[in-house]
């Protein structure tokens, strides 16, 4: 794969990839999963380091992660895609992301081996920011201790930062994570800083034709996290229009054989045009209630128009 831009910066997919004489940088290393406020307090030093030093700020990620590779079995659902990473990442006002193929050969790389031939002939390296539990290596076998060590030795800085707090609860990827799954959109949004939100693309066949002539759409199969089952008051957002929304993931149980569904009800609904390729952002606001069976449909139903009442509420009181 090819270095691509996103937001106007340029992503390498490669070590190959990058030009000649790339540095100075001024980097920091992380999977970056969700890009949540302790990633961006280190990636603000780092843009405000090369600034002042004339250098070029990076952020250094991996694809897949790590975890996929080492542990597939206990490997994380993850907040964001490469895609989508590096799309936040750029919006940290750094000037380029490279993205490491995480594969064997990389697994076996010493602490010394990655220094010396990734951050030093390559990246041109100057300094480097990172959080206190930073592992590096074959078998996360280095730490900052090591990094700093390395960093004399070879002529580039070490900035350790510490862990960001936000409402005492200390952030990081796993512990959004947790709160994603448990459906608290709350306490995950204090981490990120923002609405944890999925993009996907609309089911072929339900719901998609030439116009959206009703009012729900379903997401195509996703890979990474999803909320806990339940109904969220959502913001769907179709070819740059946002509309509010309503959305409920789970199984159907109502149903009997019905499946697994990520469908969302618009609020403001007005026709648009849309196709299976065409991509759907959904932020989760609020979590309303658990998944749950119903007797019959018509219960259902009851029920589906009181989540559509305190939805619309929900938006009528954030105005």
């Amino acid at each position: 794969m090819t270095n691509e831009p996103i937001g106007m910066i340029p992503v390498y997919r490669t070590l190959d990839e990058i030009p000649a004489r790339f540095g100075p940088s001024i980097a920091s290393i992380g999977n970056f999963d969700g890009v949540h406020l302790g990633h961006q307090q280190i990636l603000r030093a780092v843009v405000a380091e090369a600034r002042a030093r004339d250098a070029r700020a990076i952020a250094v990620s991996f694809d897949p992660h790590p975890e996929q590779v080492l542990r597939p079995h206990k490997a994380p659902r993850l907040l964001t895609p490469m895609e989508e990473r590096a799309r936040l990442l750029a919006g940290t006002g750094i000037d380029a992301v490279v993205v490491l193929p995480f594969d064997e050969a990389l697994a076996h790389l010493s602490p010394r081996g990655f220094v010396e031939q990734v951050l030093v002939t390559v990246l041109g390296v100057r300094s480097l920011h990172e959080g206190g539990n930073f592992r590096f290596g074959y078998r996360a076998g280095a730490g900052v201790k090591e990094l700093a060590e390395f960093g004399a030795e070879f002529g580039f800085g070490v900035q350790v930062h510490p862990a960001v707090c936000v409402h005492g609860l200390e952030v990081s990827s796993s512990a959004v994570r947790h709160w994603v799954a448990s459906g608290d959109m709350k306490r995950a949004r204090w981490m990120l800083g923002r609405p944890f939100e999925v993009r996907s693309t609309p089911v072929r066949d339900r719901g998609v034709g030439s116009k959206l002539l009703v009012p729900t759409v379903n997401l195509a199969p996703y890979a990474g996290l999803l909320p806990a089952y339940g109904i969220y008051v959502t913001r769907l957002t179709i070819e740059e229009r946002c509309f509010q929304g309503a959305s409920y993931i789970g199984n159907r149980p109502t149903f009997e054989g019905a499946g697994f569904s990520l469908e969302t009800h618009i609020l403001d609904f007005e026709p648009i045009e849309i196709s299976e390729g065409t991509p759907v952002q959904v932020e989760f606001l609020l979590r309303l209630r658990d998944d749950e069976k119903f007797p019959n449909p018509e219960a259902l139903k009851a029920q589906i128009f009181k989540d559509v009442a305190r939805a619309k509420r929900y938006f009528r009181l954030v105005r």
